[in-house]
């Protein structure tokens, strides 16, 4: 006993004399340090010291040892308070050893005594038996080599030892099993939410992309947004365990956060008194958490919210998508006057004044013809301008423009207030071709079926705006109309011509075309630019390949090409009989089994191998629905193409694009001013 509280005392002292600031689980692990040492060095039986310098001998091997295991543990200085602590120890047998009561800080290797750092019995169970290695003789200590780790347990208590680490390691087990199922079932029913989302947006959005870099990190707004939501998640908690004043103090902190953050979006849209808001649904957050927090709880109430969130994001996806198709049909106000005044106005023209000048430049091959059927004298008008203003040689240009008989009278007089400078214009009326009727074009056949009727006029008319989403898009007036199919009959409306550019009505033109007509087209009929750079632009997102006749005839990977500005070689086309081969799939397709409606999909099939693409300098396509083309590719570009819902024209044209567009538009023209159309 003298022996151990000398070294007590000693270590001790020595301890707080060098490190008086050191905690106490520094002085464990000296400690336990201490023990590793005592037990590699002086953990002998009586019966091998025969001499003193024996014993010296296997202290100084036992000190080797010993340290070869301390060093990479402990610094210097520990170890030097170690080897100050020992010095004066001297040898220990066995039975002096046993005789202190250092046996006592043994016992937690069997009894787990809570005294001791748990971590340090398990490192001490795993030290490998060290065996001694006499200097005389070659004997060895069989005692220390085969003695067990817990030599001082009955078998009882070694049985009930291993049955609880066996249980250990079961409850682990099971733990990282439930795991590992449990985020499979979550990615497998967020793979299945993701798949039945819309996919139609208005947009592109990428993360990537510089312009949607948002410098402003907006902590705050962030931090408020997250406190709402914790404080709704402890709310339903603490309704749930009748903590019904904890409630009101929440509701009352969430009224103040939701009437604070408001519809801001960034720290700067917030008020004064935010931070104090914040600190008081702090307080309150943190006493609802003492009383009411459950993990388990809080993770189900939580994924309970996101869910409900997700079927929020769809449903209100369904309607803008709904809002957006609807608006793409209408008509502004502007135009609407527009067109019925210009109306007046023309059938108020004698007869002889209706007419356009260069009449005989309509049917010369030998120049550049344009191909334009619209319905908007607004944005005829743009396309007409934007080509003349940026042609070299515009009294070589020939525009073909075809309307209804609604905008006949508008678009004539139009022109005829504000000529297109030296080219040629002619303005047509598709009802007065008199060829083009149900017995010939099919078209118009399956127009006036009374199963398409029902499918646009009568059936399934929807309640709510989510429902009717679905389908809208291909119940666009403009599907009705044989303006939108009369680019397959180019042959048939001007018999005489050899080539021609059609456009869009929803275009830009920013240079000189002319170079279109010197493009060999090697022997195809269309030239036109791709648009399979991605890969909902390949065949398979038009065409049915379910359906035989598709899979047989057509590659789901082929590449989609715009219309909108495409080159047709005439000649080519009659030889080929492009019209005779859409003829044939329109007729297949009358129960729309093929494809939805529109004109790209019996365009690809139509001109499927007889399509030559064109550099993608001279048609940039996506202004009316991706926010994210490259403004370097606008400003290169031939032509621009506002395909998609948001037209130039209207409201929810996206501003970035719409000045490219507005700067073609005569804002000062009397008519323009009285109809109140502006930028």
């Amino acid at each position: 006993m003298g022996n151990k509280r000398a070294l007590s005392a000693k270590t001790k002292s020595g301890w707080r004399s060098r490190f008086p600031s050191a905690g106490v689980i520094v002085f464990c692990t000296v400690l336990a340090s201490l023990s590793i040492y005592l037990c590699c060095g002086f953990y002998t039986s009586d019966q091998d010291r025969f001499s003193t310098g024996r014993i010296n001998q296997d202290l100084d091997w036992r000190e080797k040892l010993a340290l070869q295991h301390v060093k990479p543990l402990l610094t210097r200085e520990v170890m030097d308070v170690i080897r100050a602590s020992t010095n004066d120890l001297g040898p220990l047998s066995l039975d002096s050893f046993r005789r202190m009561n250092l046996s006592a800080s043994w016992k937690f290797v069997g009894r787990e005594s809570p005294s001791v750092d748990k971590a340090t019995s398990e490192e001490l169970n795993k030290l490998p038996a060290i065996t001694k290695k006499g200097t005389s003789g070659g004997k060895v200590d069989h005692s220390l080599e085969e003695s067990p780790p817990h030599e001082y347990d009955n078998p009882a208590k070694a049985v009930r030892r291993q049955l609880r680490e066996k249980r250990r390691e079961k409850r682990a087990a099971d733990l990282v099993k439930q795991d590992d199922e449990a985020t499979l079932r979550l990615e497998t029913a967020a793979i299945e939410r993701s798949k039945s989302v819309d996919s139609a947006v208005l947009g592109k959005y990428s993360i990537w992309r510089k312009e949607n870099e948002n410098e402003n990190t907006d902590s705050t707004v962030r931090l408020m947004r997250d406190q709402i939501i914790m404080a709704r998640v402890y709310i339903s908690l603490g309704t749930m365990k009748n903590k019904s004043e904890l409630v009101q103090e929440l509701q009352n902190r969430l009224k103040e956060s939701q009437r604070a953050l408001g519809e801001a979006t960034a720290d700067s849209d917030l008020q004064h008194g935010v931070p104090e808001k914040m600190k008081a649904m702090g307080q309150v957050l943190s006493k609802a958490r003492e009383q009411l927090y459950d993990c388990k709880l809080v993770t189900g109430k939580l994924r309970a919210m996101l869910q409900s969130a997700d079927e929020q994001v769809r449903s209100f996806k369904k309607q803008s998508t709904f809002l957006s198709q609807l608006a793409a049909k209408t008509i502004p106000n502007g135009i609407h006057c527009l067109s019925l005044r210009l109306t007046i106005e023309y059938y108020l023209l004698p007869p002889e004044k209706r007419k356009f000048p260069k009449s005989e430049n309509l049917e010369n091959p030998n120049l550049y013809h344009y191909a334009l059927f619209s319905d908007n004298v607004l944005a005829a008008s743009v396309v007409v301008n934007s080509a003349v203003l940026n042609a070299k040689e515009p009294a070589k240009h020939v525009f073909h423009l075809v309307t209804d008989k609604l905008n006949f009278g508008a678009m004539n007089m139009w022109f005829l207030l504000n000529p297109p400078g030296d080219a040629t214009i002619h303005v047509e009326n598709v009802d007065e071709f008199k060829w083009l009727n149900s017995s010939y074009c099919p078209v118009l056949r399956q127009l006036d079926s009374a199963a398409m009727k029902e499918y646009y006029f009568k059936a399934a008319h929807p309640t709510t705006l989510s429902a009717g989403s679905s389908n809208l898009k291909y119940r666009n007036p403009k599907y009705l109309s044989m303006l939108n199919h009369l680019r397959f009959y180019l042959p048939q409306v001007y018999p005489k011509l050899d080539k021609i550019l059609f456009l869009d009505d929803d275009i830009v033109v920013q240079k000189d075309l002319t170079g279109l007509w010197a493009v060999d087209l090697h022997g195809k009929v269309n030239g036109a630019v791709e648009t399979c750079g991605e890969s909902f632009h390949r065949f398979d997102k038009y065409l049915n390949f379910s359906n035989p006749h598709i899979a047989r005839h057509f590659d789901p990977n082929a590449c989609g090409w715009a219309y909108g500005m495409n080159i047709f070689d005439l000649k080519v086309w009659k030889k080929k009989d492009i019209t005779g081969i859409y003829h044939k799939w329109q007729n297949m397709n009358e129960d729309r089994v093929l494809w939805k409606l529109g004109t790209l999909p019996p365009g690809l099939i139509t001109f499927y191998g007889l399509t030559h693409p064109l550099e993608k300098s001279w048609h940039v396509l996506g202004l009316g629905y991706n926010p994210s083309v490259d403004r370097a590719e606008i400003e290169n570009a031939a032509v621009i193409h506002y395909n998609g819902n948001m037209k130039p024209w209207l409201e929810l044209a996206m501003t970035k694009y719409r000045s490219y567009w507005s700067k073609y538009v005569k804002y000062d023209h009397p008519y323009i001013r009285r109809c109140k159309l502006s930028e």
